[in-house]
């Protein structure tokens, strides 16, 4: 499949979804379309996705505390094509840990109403600890020093970094050649760590995925280092710039938890391997990183299979 032909698709399947929430919207955050080809896809996975018994949230204090609020605070992002975006007409948020976060709450509440609460990278951890949040489900690679602070669910999936550089530059096509370039990363993600061994001139970090991949564009940086999939939504939509690398290492993306709730962890565990069991992870992964990442959906990560999980 061709960029063009890539773009087209996801051009039509915006359209669609966008026609068909205008008219069908329920709640913030959880507004699930009714018409409308993806959004008809969307609401057939949700249709059949798992609800927890009463005996399933006993097991957990917190799902309870959240099933009594009848909404669940989900720390991520608005600006990640096809992770976490915001369409700007509907209000509703599209991509993979989108769709998850409301199979979460369709788990939890019998319906799928969602509030994001928007997180950077420098903010999750203290919106876990003082309970802004319920979870973060947006990219969180799971690492040892971050399980000192939080607990993680999962892992729910498995990235890797990359490198994206402006359309047509051919300086830096592997890690090696980071060396003495200046390289963009977002604050406090594992990106900006890993590419210290590479020798940059300097590592510049910037808030947010959509302001690095500006400073991209103006010549602020050589590259940009980020996860395969941030990076696979920024090629999707901006013929600037362009992924020019494969990944090198691995990055386990978690659920954030508050630290030490180990019922919780349990918890959301199981509603994991519930729809990947059902077939439901691999049908939201194809509806949208599936777009873009040429194959099969991979087979989901065990959970509980990474230090730190």
């Amino acid at each position: 499949m061709t960029a063009s032909t890539r773009r087209r698709r996801l051009a039509v399947l915006l359209t669609a979804v966008a026609l068909g929430a205008v008219t069908a919207c329920t709640s913030s955050g959880g507004a699930v379309p009714d018409s409308g080809g993806s959004a008809n896809q969307e609401q057939s996975l949700l249709d059949r996705a798992p609800v927890a018994s009463d005996a399933d949230l006993a097991t957990s204090p917190a799902a309870q505390a959240i099933k009594q609020r009848g909404q669940i605070l989900i720390g991520s992002q608005l600006d990640t094509p096809l992770l976490s975006q915001q369409n700007p007409t509907t209000g509703q948020t599209e991509g993979f840990d989108a769709i998850l976060g409301r199979l979460l709450a369709k788990y939890i509440l019998g319906q799928p109403n969602v509030k994001i609460v928007n997180s950077t990278s420098q903010i999750r951890e203290a919106l876990l600890q003082n309970n802004t949040v319920d979870v973060v489900l947006h990219t969180y690679s799971i690492t040892p020093a971050r399980a000192e602070k939080v607990s993680f669910a999962g892992p729910y999936f498995v990235s890797g970094p990359a490198i994206m550089a402006r359309k047509g530059d051919t300086s830096v096509t592997k890690p090696q050649d980071l060396k003495g370039k200046r390289v963009l990363a977002v604050t406090n993600s594992t990106g900006s760590a890993m590419v210290q061994q590479y020798e940059p001139a300097q590592v510049i970090t910037l808030s947010t995925n959509s302001e690095c991949v500006t400073a991209l564009e103006q010549g602020r940086g050589d590259a940009y280092v980020n996860d395969l999939t941030q990076l696979a939504g920024n090629a999707q939509t901006n013929d600037k710039v362009q992924i020019v690398s494969g990944t090198f290492g691995q990055d386990p993306y978690g659920i954030g938890i508050h630290h030490g709730d180990e019922t919780f962890k349990r918890f959301v565990n199981t509603w994991l391997e519930k729809i990947q069991a059902a077939g439901l992870w691999q049908e939201a992964y194809k509806e949208t990183l599936g777009t873009v990442i040429p194959g099969d959906a991979p087979v989901p990560p065990k959970t509980g299979s990474v230090p730190g999980s």
